[in-house]
């Protein structure tokens, strides 16, 4: 049987909700051409920089990168500037997070499989989120810092290490350096065991790359299927380490998961690997992509570079905050409107898809002054790269800090010239993916 007919003998397949109005007409500048997607952020951002200044909300085709069209799907209101973006976050009874959170459109069984309570709202989402807020919070964190560092000092010495072996003292950034150490800080969070690491960091890269042919196939069908077999390995994971800490509780988090209860009942086998999913997706795409641009940040901008060096401690907590701006690992996301509403003057039809765009929104200059210049100073700064605010700001996000501090605390003090090449960047409207991206840590 075929990946789509599964789905289909499911009994559910697509959400069929229409979006907008076939007689609306889009507007003359199309930001959801592959082709744009396929540009960089620095000329993405000149048209971003137009619609924010003449018209901040339009109405946009449907992605052209979309998965599997719908029918009934006529487009999205483009949302870029930063106080609306914000504003959208936090009209959760007026702007739904249930329908989906990506522009595209995936099959329910995905969804429901991969994004848990991101994909959520009240009043199950404030219930399931306190589950696991507790894991998350500063206090945890600092809990935690030791290992963090311990972590950091580890895969630098990896990153040495093969650049010492390596001919000519090039190694790729993401697979020698960036993905290890968001890789091992959430798993020994999570509790997976060692030898199963590598396997869930790669099937998770697998499933998010949908729009990625080198990735996960040239046709739908293959693309369906490589995500169905990363969801079912990640699932059939969770569900085995559950099993056995239900017999013997450990101090991790999917222990604390298979306790938990919500109105006095346990979580599902299947409620817990969507958290589990979703979990391993946040704690280590987001942090991977961050590290990436902002590794490559010191090679394009040396007086950062040069600023960072003079004192990494007392500087990097800036620093990280303006890494994660410039990078902004998630470049987008969707809510769908609850009810016919309005926002700043545009009239929104209940079903109409709204999709923020954090990366025209993190260069906005009404809201973060000189947008366009990296500053490890900057302070304050009033990115949203973790949220907007609102029901569904990033939980990770001090371990997302954690895991920046560490790591480029630890590059300054054992390889402060490292240089990054231009990275090889993967196609697609969500995530801001490196690929791969050569580097040097010792000078030539």
């Amino acid at each position: 049987m075929t990946t789509t007919n599964m789905f289909e003998g499911q009994g559910t397949g697509l959400t069929r909700q229409a979006s907008g109005n076939p007689d609306r007409p889009y507007d003359e500048i199309n930001i959801s051409k592959r082709e744009f997607w396929a540009t960089t952020m620095d000329e993405r951002e000149r048209t971003f920089a137009v619609l924010r200044r003449e018209r901040p909300i339009t109405w946009q085709p449907p992605l052209e990168d979309n998965l599997l069209p719908v029918p009934d799907d006529y487009g999205y209101w483009a949302v870029t500037t930063h106080r609306h973006l914000v504003e959208v976050t936090k009209r959760p009874d007026d702007f739904l997070s249930g329908p989906g959170i990506v522009g595209d459109n995936l099959p329910v069984e995905m969804l429901e499989s991969a994004q848990s309570i991101i994909a959520m709202d009240p009043p199950r989402h404030s219930k399931l989120r306190r589950l696991v807020s507790v894991a998350f919070t500063p206090k945890q964190m600092r809990r935690i810092e030791d290992r963090i560092n311990a972590n950091a000092t580890k895969v630098v010495d990896n990153l040495l290490e093969k650049a010492k072996a390596s001919p000519d003292g090039w190694v790729d950034w993401v697979s020698e350096c960036g993905t290890l150490l968001p890789m091992h800080n959430f798993n020994d969070m999570m509790g997976v065991p060692d030898g199963e690491r590598q396997k869930t960091s790669h099937e998770m890269t697998v499933f998010m790359s949908w729009g990625d042919d080198e990735v996960s196939g040239g046709t739908t069908e293959e693309k369906l299927g490589t995500m169905l077999t990363s969801l079912t390995y990640m699932h059939e994971l969770s569900q085995r380490t559950v099993t056995e800490r239900r017999a013997n509780p450990a101090d991790d988090l999917f222990t604390s998961l298979a306790q938990a209860e919500v109105d006095g009942e346990k979580l599902t086998d299947h409620e817990i690997g969507s958290f589990f999913v979703l979990l391993t997706i946040a704690g280590n795409d987001t942090t991977r992509q961050s590290l990436a641009h902002g590794l490559r940040s010191l090679t394009t901008h040396p007086d950062q570079r040069a600023w960072l060096r003079e004192d990494p401690e007392g500087r990097v907590n800036t620093a990280v905050e303006e890494m994660v701006r410039w990078a902004t690992p998630i470049m987008t996301f969707r809510r769908t409107a609850a009810r016919d509403c309005e926002l700043d003057g545009v009239q929104i039809t209940q079903g109409d898809k709204l999709i923020m765009f954090y990366s025209s929104a993190n260069r906005d200059d009404t809201a973060i002054e000189r947008p366009h210049e990296l500053d490890f100073s900057r302070h304050p700064n009033p990115h949203i790269s973790f949220g907007g605010g609102g029901i569904h700001h990033c939980l990770g996000n001090q371990l997302a800090r954690f895991q920046l501090r560490a790591l480029f605390i630890e590059l300054m003090r054992r390889c402060p010239d490292i240089v990054a090449e231009e990275p090889v960047l993967s196609p697609g409207s969500f995530f801001h993916v490196v690929k791969r991206m050569p580097c040097r840590p010792f000078p030539a």
